[in-house]
């Protein structure tokens, strides 16, 4: 039965392909002066990766697969371990969580446009379901303030919205895509968290202040204009909301003041803080109802009133195709909002108590959080940002502490509800004012985006601005999309650098550092002129024009006339491939002549754009030709059809440029397998052949490496063989003994033990490789040894025999 080869062979015979054979590429370095000395070190031949490799790479094992279905409950890894100390950190932690949880749900639950009742049902699903799925010890569920109104019922639109929006983030993490928030800039999670807060607050001042008669849901800018309109027809509302307001920002305040003075009572006045919104609901609500007991049905300022107790609402949420259309528009934002916000608050929360989150399992457990949260009344919820530094600063151990706060709101539930009608709007809307005020980006942080990048600065303001004079879902999209334009347009019009040779010595202090990192002597005492006392020089590329910031009083050597090193900025793909080698030739072109300046016998066959140069002119003539160029691929770790191609097509354009003669191209710092492969089926890797069928003479320069040490197989045949020596002498059969020993690894096959009483054998040598494959003689570790083949090639064509091949 033939072979899979066999059968791919014929097939790609009978259609045509001419088919490359990889492997025997070492057979082009057989040419010229390339045949590399065995007795130097071991050869070593780079073989391709394949595509039945690569497939079987990405294949999950049945391995893989069960540490998947592991991976999505992360709480067996731990709950194991789980002890009392972690229990008393999670009971206070989730205690404290659950005080702030209540009053702030319901808060905004009325900020949807919702009953109270949904705000502690969406936070109970929340940290009950959130723990078993969760990476994060630190996260707690909070509530989005978007919601699109739905008549009588926008409990029913808010459960489908969570329901649908749930579903796709939690898609989206079982398929273990959570890299894609990666796509959405830090920028535009700032503008968004600070234009929500703009809009939240703008929102809440009329309620604060009982003002009435426009709608708070317009944009930012007429709800501002509104409210200052109608500044005149406040009540009652506005005390009870602004002196409510007042001390939510006294009380941090004084609590912040108290910390720093009394350093040792800091926890103390962390968690009198953490509780302020607790307290003023409470005293708020003490005295709505000793102003309030004796006139329910005619309060003297807005209140609660009633709140059905226990899970009124609990039902299979509707899902149509009518209800899909009325939220439809703001679902992409929903899905952003829960992604984004999220993932940036565990994992800024993560780095600060020093453990990692898994992005795709934090999507799958906020993803079955918003789709089991509709069966019991809940809308869509994403991680808060506040609750969340209070959770981790509380002392929370594990995500456990997500249950008993989940008790505390059940509590709440059930045996609260009698409490919450006298609770007064206005102070609530303070409430909420207050905590959306921390979510405003500070001006110190803006001056850190001014000093890092100060365009995305300006798009934080457009950002903002937007958000203010339109909606929500805009500004997202706005800041998205300009960010996504800035880096295309950067990656487009990408365009790399051209390096020249600097040698430096490196000081520490007054004294010389060597090659071997330790300290010669002092920096200025050497004697040029005395064999050996040259300080230790090591050669750096530098941009020539000093682009990098470097010294511009440094001169930036050529490497050498007609060789020039380029090395790519933005990568090396189809977005810039084409501007970044138009680049590349256009230097080329106006820093070197033609080879042969009457290459054209005919003025006729001159094409139209090339003239020439004028009569006279020859300017021109005193430039080099173009020898070899070094390309750095140190930032490029892929490459694709389009900038390999366009890659031969500036090669052929060069080759004709230099023609007789042909351009090496040697290139360094390839990080990728794949890109070594691409390279070598557009016949890079080895010189090109010459047009005029000649065969290709060059010197291929490889970079050694050594495998020694005291552990390495050498050392211990030396050893051996020492241990072998000792023993036959003991014995007094050294005379005897005529078997050779040869240390295995050994460089040499002459060591033994021979009749003489003090025989001799040398000391096994460490092991010396290749580090790239012979058969890729123009593939280089570094840029040095890539400058050095280029020059030492260059030589022997111009029948340059100084013997010096180092630049």
């Amino acid at each position: 039965m033939p072979s899979r080869t066999e059968i791919g062979h014929s097939l790609a015979k009978f259609l045509g392909i001419k088919l490359d054979d990889p492997d025997n590429d070492h057979e082009h370095v057989t040419r010229g002066e390339s045949v590399f000395s065995t007795h130097t070190a071991d050869t070593f031949i780079e073989h391709q990766p394949t595509t039945a490799g690569f497939i079987s790479e990405i294949t999950p094992s049945g391995e893989d697969v069960v540490n998947y279905l592991k991976s999505l409950f992360p709480f067996l890894s731990w709950i194991r371990f789980y002890n009392l100390q972690w229990f008393i950190g999670d009971l206070v932690a989730g205690i404290t969580i659950g005080a702030i949880v209540v009053p702030q749900g319901m808060a905004y639950a009325k900020l949807a446009n919702l009953p109270v009742q949904f705000g502690l049902y969406s936070s109970f699903m929340g940290v009950l379901i959130y723990w078993f799925f969760a990476t994060s010890k630190d996260i707690t569920i909070g509530v989005i303030t978007e919601h699109p109104e739905y008549e009588d019922t926008p409990w029913v639109v808010a459960s489908a919205l969570a329901l649908i929006s749930g579903a796709i983030v939690l898609f989206i993490g079982l398929i273990r895509c959570g890299w894609i928030v990666e796509l959405i800039p830090l920028v535009s999670l700032a503008a968004f968290m600070t234009g929500s807060a703009i809009n939240i607050a703008a929102g809440q001042v009329p309620t604060m202040m009982g003002i009435t008669g426009f709608s708070t849901r317009d944009s930012t800018y007429l709800v501002i204009i509104n409210t200052l309109k109608n500044l005149g027809k406040t009540d009652l509302n506005a005390a009870m909301g602004l002196t409510a307001l007042t001390m939510l920002y006294l009380i941090r305040y004084s609590c912040n003041l108290a910390a720093r003075k009394f350093p040792s009572r800091q926890k103390l006045f962390f968690f009198l803080s953490t509780l302020r919104a607790v307290f003023v609901i409470l005293l708020y609500t003490m005295i709505s109802w000793l102003v309030n007991m004796n006139r329910r049905k005619n309060p003297a300022f807005s209140i609660l009133k009633d709140v059905p107790r226990g899970f009124q609402h609990a039902e299979v949420p509707t899902v149509n195709s009518s209800l899909i259309s009325a939220f439809a528009g703001e679902l992409p934002a929903t899905v952003i909002v829960l992604l984004i916000e999220h993932i940036a608050i565990s994992k800024s929360f993560g780095r600060v108590n020093n453990y990692k989150i898994n992005p795709s399992q934090e999507m799958v457990a906020i993803g079955v959080t918003n789709v089991l949260g509709p069966f019991l009344g809940g809308y869509p919820s994403t991680g808060s940002f506040s609750r969340t530094a209070v959770k981790s600063k509380a002392g929370v151990r594990t995500p456990f502490a997500g249950v008993i706060t989940a008790v505390v709101v059940l509590l709440a539930i059930y045996a609260l509800t009698a409490v919450f009608f006298y609770i007064p709007s206005a102070s609530l809307a303070a409430v909420i004012i207050h905590a959306v005020g921390d979510l405003i980006t500070p001006p110190d942080t803006l001056y850190k985006f001014w000093r890092v990048s100060p365009m995305e600065l300006v798009i934080f303001f457009v950002g903002v601005f937007v958000t203010i004079f339109s909606t929500i879902e805009n500004g997202i999209y706005t800041t998205i999309a300009i960010s996504f334009f800035i880096f295309i347009v950067r990656v487009l019009q990408s365009r790399g650098r051209f390096l020249g040779r600097v040698q430096v010595h490196s000081v520490l202090g007054d004294h010389v550092i060597g090659h071997d990192n330790r300290v010669h002597g002092e920096y200025g005492t050497f004697n040029p002129s005395e064999p050996g006392q040259s300080p230790p020089l090591r050669n750096v590329f530098l941009p020539i024009g000093h682009g990098d910031g470097s010294n511009p009083e440094i001169d930036v050597a050529s490497p050498y006339p007609g060789i020039f090193i380029y090395r790519f900025s933005e990568g090396f793909n189809y977005p810039s491939a084409s501007h970044t080698l138009d680049y590349l030739a256009g230097h080329i072109f106006d820093n070197t002549r033609r080879t042969k300046l009457d290459s054209y016998k005919r003025p006729g066959d001159r094409p139209w754009n090339d003239p020439g140069m004028k009569k006279g002119d020859e300017e021109g003539s005193k430039l080099p030709t173009l020898k070899a160029i070094i390309l750095d691929f140190s930032s490029v770790n892929n490459v694709d059809v389009t900038s390999v191609q366009q890659l031969i097509d500036v090669r052929n354009q060069l080759d004709r440029y230099t023609a007789p003669d042909v351009v090496d191209w040697h290139i360094a710092c390839i990080n990728n397998r794949w890109t070594k492969r691409a390279l070598v089926s557009a016949g890079f890797g080895y010189p090109t052949v010459r047009p005029d069928g000649g065969q290709s003479r060059w010197k291929s320069i490889f970079s050694i490496a050594e495998i020694g040490g005291p552990e390495s197989a050498a050392a211990r045949a030396e050893q051996e063989a020492n241990e072998k020596f000792e023993t036959l002498r003991n014995k007094g059969d050294v005379e005897q003994q005529h078997d050779v020993i040869e240390p295995s690894g050994a460089s040499s096959a002459s060591d033994s033990v021979t009749k003489s009483k003090a025989p001799e054998y040398r000391t096994a040598q460490p092991k010396k490789v290749v580090v790239h494959g012979l058969n890729r003689p123009l593939f280089h570790i570094d840029l040095t040894s890539a400058l050095q083949s280029a020059i030492a090639n260059v030589q022997d064509r111009e029948g340059v025999h100084d013997g010096s091949v180092s630049p």
